[in-house]
C-alpha cells in the first residue's frame, strides 16, 4: 500500500498521527490532520461528480490546502494536474483543454484575476475556490472521510505540464510508483529522518517541489515549511525561524545566496540543499560560509524527478553524482551509439523497474515515441561520466550555440561572468549571424555601471577565443521560469541597448 501517494500517507497517520507534517504561515498540521482533511476533500469531489480516472486541475500557489487538495484528488482515485499558476494566454488556454478536467480548484485571487480570460467552454467547468487555508479547511469539516479505494501503483497520481519555453506544453503524466521511488531515492541521498524539516519555496506545481520535497519528507516522515516564493534577502531569517534542516533548489538559488550574502551565515540548522544547477567554484564556500551541503542532482520531470545524485556519503564537487540504483543513464552519440568514459554525448535513462520513470506524454503519443526512440528516453541534455561513474552536465543540446562550427556551453560562460565584481545576475544566449552561424550575446544584471568592453575583458584569458561574447546588454532581471530556469529565448535578439562589441580579435 505504501507504493503510491495515499498509501504513504495513511501509514504515516497511523503511524504517527500527532507528528508535524506541514507548516504553513505559522500554522503547523500534523500528519492525521492533513490525512483526515484530505479524505474529507475527495468526498467533496466525488459529490461534485469526480469518479476515478477523472482529471482534477489544481491552479493554487504554496499552502497546506493545496496538498489537501492533490492527495484529496489522489483519494478520490483521480489524477492531479498541477498547473503553473503563472500561465496565461495560449498556454493556460492549451493546458487547460487539454487536461480535460472535471473541476478546476484554484486559488479565489487566481479565478479573481484570470477566469475571465477564459473561453465559455472552459469558464463552464465547476470551480472549487480557495479564499485561506484555514476557511478551506473549516469548509470540509462537515464531510465524512471518504472510503479508501483500492490505488496501484502504475495509477497515474499527476500529469505536469513542462514550462513551455519552446512550443506548446507537454503534459507529463507520473504514476504513483513513480512518487514511491522518488521518495525512498530522497530519502537516501540526504539521509532524511523524521527529525528534520525541508523548506519548500519553488512552487508545488513543479516536480522539483513534489518529487524532491514532498515524497521524501511524505516517505521519512519528516516535515516540510512552505513558502510562497524564494527570498534571498530573508532566506537564513526563515530558515532558522521554521527550523528548517534543509530546502529544494532548482537553477540559480544557491549562487544567488552566495551573492547577497558575502560572509558567514551559521545562525540556522540547514544541512543539505538538494538540487541541481551549483557552480563549481561557489560549492567550496557554500558548505565552509553557510554550513551546509550542496547535494547537486541531475534530473527532470520525465524521469522521476532525478537520476543521478551527490550522496550524504559520495560527492564529486562539479558533477550531479552517481546514478540512483534503480536506474540506469548512459551517454549517446548522434546515432545513439554509446560513447566511452569522458566523451559528451546525450544523456539517455531507462529504469531497472517498471513504472519509475514517466507513464507518457497525455495525449501525445508522437512525442513519447520520439522521446523514448531505442528503448532509452532521451533527455535532450549534454553531458559525460568519468571514470568513477560521475556524470557532468554540459547543458542543454537545444541550448549550446554553434558558432563558426564550435559547439559553446552558455552555463561555461554564465559560470565566469557570476565572478565578474559588481554582476549580479546573467545569462549567455546565441543569436543568429550571417557569417559565424550564431554569434555569443552575454546579458547581465549589475550593482553599479560597468562598460561593455570590460566584460570581455575580464572573460579573456578565463575562457579560450572562441567563447568570447560579441554582444553585451544590461538589464534589470533576468527573465525565468517560477523555478529560476533562464527563459533564454526573451534574449535573443538584437536591439540599440545591446552593444557590438565586434568579433574577438586574436593576440598579436
Amino acid at each position: 500500500m505504501t507504493a503510491t501517494i495515499t498509501g504513504l500517507l495513511t501509514a504515516q497517520a497511523q503511524q504517527r498521527p500527532n507528528a508535524p507534517f506541514i507548516i504553513d504561515a505559522g500554522a503547523q498540521y500534523s500528519y492525521s490532520d492533513i490525512y483526515s482533511l484530505s479524505r474529507r476533500f475527495a468526498t467533496l469531489l466525488s459529490e461534485r461528480g469526480v469518479v476515478k480516472g477523472d482529471r482534477v486541475a489544481l491552479l493554487c500557489g504554496n499552502s497546506a490546502a493545496y496538498l489537501v487538495a492533490w492527495f484529496g484528488a489522489n483519494f478520490a482515485g483521480a489524477t492531479a494536474v498541477t498547473l503553473n499558476t503563472e500561465l496565461m494566454g495560449d498556454g493556460l488556454l492549451f493546458s487547460l483543454r487539454q487536461s480535460d478536467p472535471r473541476i478546476v480548484v484554484a486559488d479565489a485571487s487566481w479565478i479573481e484575476a484570470k477566469w475571465s480570460a477564459l473561453d465559455s467552454a472552459l469558464q463552464a467547468l465547476p470551480t472549487i475556490a480557495i479564499d485561506s487555508v484555514s476557511d478551506f479547511f473549516q469548509s470540509l469539516r462537515p464531510y465524512a472521510e471518504a472510503a479508501l479505494l483500492p490505488t496501484h501503483r502504475s495509477d497515474i497520481a499527476t500529469i505536469v505540464y513542462t514550462s513551455g519555453t519552446t512550443g506548446l506544453p507537454k503534459g507529463v503524466m507520473s504514476s504513483h510508483g513513480e512518487y514511491a521511488a522518488v521518495g525512498v531515492a530522497g530519502v537516501d541521498v540526504v539521509d532524511l529522518t523524521p527529525q528534520d524539516r525541508t523548506m519548500i519555496f519553488l512552487p508545488l506545481f513543479h516536480s522539483n517541489a513534489q518529487m524532491l520535497g514532498v515524497l521524501p519528507v511524505l516517505t521519512a516522515g519528516a516535515s516540510m515549511a512552505l513558502f510562497k516564493r524564494f527570498s534571498a534577502s530573508t532566506f537564513f531569517d526563515d530558515a532558522a525561524r521554521v527550523g528548517a534542516t534543509g530546502f529544494t533548489f532548482v537553477g540559480t538559488v544557491v549562487s544567488i545566496l552566495a551573492v547577497r550574502h558575502p560572509g558567514v551565515q551559521r545562525n540556522h540548522k540547514l544541512r543539505f540543499a538538494l538540487g541541481g544547477g551549483t557552480p563549481k567554484q561557489i560549492w567550496p564556500r557554500i558548505e565552509q560560509d553557510f554550513g551546509f551541503k550542496v547535494n547537486e542532482l541531475y534530473g527532470m520531470t520525465e524521469v522521476g524527478g532525478w537520476v543521478t545524485g551527490n550522496s550524504a556519503r559520495a560527492t564529486r564537487i562539479g558533477s550531479c553524482g552517481t546514478v540512483r540504483p534503480d536506474m540506469e543513464v548512459r551517454i549517446f552519440d548522434e546515432n545513439d551509439e554509446e560513447v566511452p568514459v569522458g566523451v559528451q554525448g546525450e544523456i539517455v535513462v531507462r529504469p531497472r523497474k517498471p513504472g519509475i520513470l514517466l507513464s507518457g506524454y497525455f495525449q501525445n503519443d508522437r512525442e513519447m515515441v520520439q522521446a523514448c526512440r531505442n528503448l532509452w528516453f532521451h533527455t535532450g541534455d549534454r553531458g559525460s561520466f568519468d571514470e568513477d561513474g560521475y556524470l557532468f552536465l554540459s547543458g542543454r543540446l537545444k541550448e549550446l550555440i554553434r558558432r563558426s562550427g564550435e559547439m559553446i556551453s552558455p552555463t561555461e560562460i554564465e559560470t565566469q561572468l557570476r565572478q565578474m565584481p559588481g554582476v549580479l545576475d546573467c545569462a549567455v544566449v546565441g543569436v543568429d549571424d550571417d557569417v559565424a552561424g550564431e554569434e555569443i550575446k552575454a546579458v547581465l544584471v549589475v550593482s553599479s555601471a560597468v562598460a561593455p568592453a570590460a566584460v570581455r575583458s575580464f572573460l579573456e584569458g578565463r575562457l579560450p577565443l572562441f567563447m568570447l561574447p560579441r554582444y553585451v546588454e544590461f538589464i534589470d532581471v533576468i527573465p525565468r521560469t517560477e523555478t529560476e530556469k533562464i527563459l533564454r529565448r526573451k534574449l535573443q535578439y538584437l536591439n540599440d541597448q545591446v552593444h557590438d562589441l565586434g568579433s574577438p580579435k586574436p593576440p598579436r
